[in-house]
Order: C-alpha cells, then structure tokens, then sequence
C-alpha cells in the first residue's frame, strides 16, 4: 500500500520536525493536532489542521478534536472491500495510510513532586489511544509509528518502494499494542495506588525493556532485562553501571540479592553474594572495615562473587576489593581515585545505585510466575527490635549478644530457607542455606564457623521444629539464639537451650525465602 497521507500527533517530539520534512519530501500529505501542528508548521513543513479535515473545532481543551468518523473511518476502512469504499465515498473520508502517534506523559505526570489526581487525570490520552489501535488494527492497509527509534527504518522504505512491507507493519502493530497496554496498565497501577488496593481482580503489569542479555540462567535459555516504568531509587533497575562488560541474567539475580541485603543497614556495611546467597556480610566503623570483616568471613566463596556497599567506595576499599575476582561492586557511588584504581579491571562491573540513606529493601510486589499463573506477594519488610523479641530461655541475651543477634536476623533474611546464620563481632562466620531439613542448615553454618563459633550467635528463619538444632549449636559453642517460634515442640527447644545456659529468644516473625 502506498502512502499518500499521514496524521502525526506527538507528546514526545524527538526527531519529528526532521521525519516530517522527509515525509513531505516524498509528496506525502501531512494532518496534525494542536502543539505538534505548530512545532511543524513553524518549521516550514507544509500541514494541514485536523479541524480542517474534521470541519469541526477541537473542542474542551483539545479534549476531543481526533474523535472523528473522519479520522477514524480513514484509518479503519478495509481498502479492498467495496462496502468499506462506497460509504467513504458517500460521506467524504479520505484515507489515511500513516499514523505517527505517541501518548500524553502520562508516566511523567505521576512521578512529578505534588502532583495532583486532577493533573494526573487530565494527562490520560483518549484521542491519541483510539489512533493508535484503529490503525493497528488496520495494519493490512495503514502504517503506525509510536516511537521515534522507528522514523528512519519506515522513511528508507518509503524511499525505496512507496510504502512499507507487510511485516513491517505487523511488527510496528504489535509495538503500537503493546505501547497503548503499557500505557493503560500505569493508568489502572495508579489509581489502584490511589484507592490502597494492592491486589486488584486484573493484576496488569508493565515493563520496559532494558537490555537484551547474552542468555539467561544457562547458555540454552534466551533472555532479557525489563525495567518498572517507575523503579524507584536504590533498585538494580534503576542502578548506573559505570565501568565493565554487560551485566548477564545471574549477574543482575545476584546483584539484586545484594542490594536488597544491605539495605537492611544503617551502619556502613558490605555483603557479598553468590548464587542468590550471603556468603559475607560485615559492619563497621567505615566501609573498609566492613569490607576487610566480609571478606573474612567466607574469603574462598566470595572470589568470583558480588559485593554490594550502602557507603561510597573510597580509595582503601577499592585497594582492597581489587586483590581478588569479583563480578560486580555495587556503591552509591565511588570516589574518583576508586573509581580510576578499579576501572584497570576491564571486565569487573561498577554500578552506582544512588541513595546510602536508603535503609530496608525497596517496598513493592514480588511476582513469581509459576506454569500457567503467578504468584504475587508484597516485598518482605518486615524487621524486629530489641523490644518487640521474647526472652523465653532463663539467660537474657547480653547487650553485645543482643547487637549480634539482631545483626545476624537482618541477614538470615536473606539466605534462601531452610537458613541458619551464624555471626559474631558484626559479620557473619557461617551461612547454612536451602537445606531439606533445618538442622541440616545448622550443621553446615556451623561447620563453616569451626572454632569461632565459640561465643557466637546463631539466626534461624523459622521456628525449629525438634530440640535438635540446639543440641548442634551447643556443641559449637554457640552462646545466644534468635528464631521465630511458634513450634508445638517449643519447649523442647527451650529446655535445651536452658540446659546449656544458651540465651533464646523469638521473634514472632517468620521469613522464609523459596
């Protein structure tokens, strides 16, 4: 099909003046809207106003002015079906064969400081929607161009045949769709947050695609990164890399771990990762000495691992993190002499993720698709105090045990269940995840801890279900225990527990991790 005749009405002007002037070149005619007829008209291209196609003002603020028989019968006639033909004729509808179109910012609107509903409601798009899905619908006959990263492929081919291909334009539909989806999934997220409702009858979803990735998982699975239109601050997503090769599907799994981990923190602190797991996590005095006590804590698994920092990376950190292999750091941001002392390891990634205030897990859904469906949960926030654990053994903890048991709660958090921590002097000495049974978490953190784990604390993420990982960390050493509780064998844990003068105490919160 040949294009003759083209309506362009953009939010998003990049590029538009220059592809509108090739369009014009080609002898192609040109109907606009509002600021885009002015942005072209005052640009020397040749444009004729909708309301001179319509014979009828844009009318309520430019709420209606596209909403047309005129408009919408040019872009949704079948050009091949002469009931199609004989009733544009009869009511003096042109055809039009191209559709370059993209929506009120919505988006932006909403993420505006203050921003209120009136504004956010008046920044849905109604005409510009309708556009985009008759001639998408329509893409047998007509072109539709929603973004501007598609100007030159559409302007080569009409400059070599006059028209588009078919798959061209089935793809440009499918993009069309998709972006109408999008924009109408913001609009339904928005005021399902507007009116507290977190898990709506539609649940609709919306990403952005970030990156293509070499693979996912393993070489045999194909995959990509998405991004939330909103990605709040201090995510992965919405993380600057700034120095290494490209990020791979367990890169971006792990990081996330990571950041999500130390988080938790408000002292300077690191965690290592690897495999989605802790393997080392320190506080200190400063980020180096949080460093130096990750790294202590388990210097054989973090080679080849992740380190994420919720301080900046200064100078001595990065003379320390540069004597072994790591995959990625990832910092609010690194010093300029960190920054350059680092950037000499080709393929070891930077990422910048901004805010070091930022002190628990980023709030929002958790979605896990399962065959057939998905599983939607809210983020695990939840975080205990000093005040809101039961002693329920005769020995209170000590207030340096307190410190450390609290230390190594944030942490068991985030080892994949069954979890057991095991910490002390503010890092963690062993880390049991994943295990069929949880004494089988304990042995392993135990077993990693050896010796120091005399005097230790040990974490557990849910409550214990026989007497058995008590006898194990008495048998270590083990001085204080923190779990949730909540066994019909409590007891039995307590008694133990008692018996080796070990303080316990529950917290009433449980956290797995699958």
């Amino acid at each position: 099909m040949s294009i003759r005749r083209a309506l362009i009405s953009v939010s998003d002007k990049t590029g538009i003046v220059s592809f509108a002037k090739q369009l014009a070149e080609l002898g192609i005619e040109i109907i606009s809207t509002g600021g885009t007829h002015r942005v072209l008209e005052e640009a020397g291209v040749p444009v004729t106003g909708i309301s001179e196609v319509t014979h009828f003002p844009e009318i309520m603020d430019g709420r209606v002015k596209t909403l047309h028989p005129k408009i919408h019968g040019g872009l949704l006639a079948i050009r091949d079906l002469p009931s199609h033909t004989s009733a544009m004729e009869e009511n003096g509808i042109e055809a039009i064969d191209l559709v370059v179109v993209n929506l009120y910012p919505f988006q932006q609107t909403i993420q505006k400081p203050g921003v209120t509903v009136e504004e956010a409601i008046e920044n849905i798009d109604i005409g510009g929607p309708s556009m985009v899905r008759s001639a998408a619908k329509n893409h047998q006959y007509v072109t539709v161009v929603v973004d501007p990263a598609d100007y030159e492929e559409v302007i080569a081919q009409l400059q070599k045949d006059g028209s588009t291909s078919l798959e061209t334009r089935r793809q440009l539909a499918a993009k069309a769709f998709g972006h109408t989806a999008a924009y109408d999934a913001l609009i339904a997220n928005y005021f399902n947050e507007l009116l507290g409702i977190t898990f709506p009858e539609q649940l609709t979803v919306t990403y952005n695609k970030q990156q293509a990735l070499r693979y996912g998982e393993n070489p045999h699975q194909q995959a990509a990164f998405y991004r939330e239109p909103r990605a709040a601050a201090g995510t992965i997503a919405s993380a600057k890399q700034l120095h290494g090769k490209e990020l791979s599907y367990n890169n971006i799994n792990d990081a996330n771990a990571a950041l999500e981990l130390v988080r938790e923190f408000s002292e300077p602190a690191v965690v290592a990762v690897k495999h989605m797991n802790p393997c080392g996590v320190g506080i200190g005095e400063t980020i180096s000495a949080a460093y130096q006590k990750a790294y202590e804590a388990d210097p054989v698994s973090i080679f080849g691992g992740i380190v994420a920092a919720n301080r900046p990376i200064d100078k001595e950190t990065a003379e320390q993190m540069k004597g072994i292999f790591l995959e990625i750091i990832l910092a609010p941001s690194f010093t300029p002499e960190a920054l350059e002392l680092l950037s000499t390891k080709k393929n070891l990634r930077l990422l910048e993720w901004g805010d070091s205030s930022l002190t628990e897990p980023a709030a929002g859904l958790k979605v896990q698709t399962v065959g057939g469906g998905a599983l939607v949960q809210e983020a695990d926030l939840g975080q205990v105090t000093q005040k809101q654990c039961e002693t329920v053994t005769e020995r209170a903890p000590s207030e340096e045990e307190w410190k450390q048991l609290l230390f190594a709660w944030k942490v068991v958090k985030h080892v994949k269940s069954n979890a057991i921590v095991v910490a002390k002097d503010s890092r963690t000495l062993g880390v049991g995840a994943g295990q069929m049974n949880r004494v089988g978490s304990a042995v392993i953190a135990l077993n990693q801890a050896g010796d120091e784990a005399k005097g230790a604390v040990l974490a557990s993420d849910a409550f214990f279900p026989m007497k058995d990982t008590v006898e194990q960390a008495a048998k270590a050493g083990i001085t204080a225990i923190i779990q949730p509780g909540g066994s019909i064998r409590d007891q039995e844990s307590i008694d133990e527990a008692n018996k080796h003068g070990i303080a316990m105490v529950f917290t009433g919160m449980r956290h797995f991790k699958h």
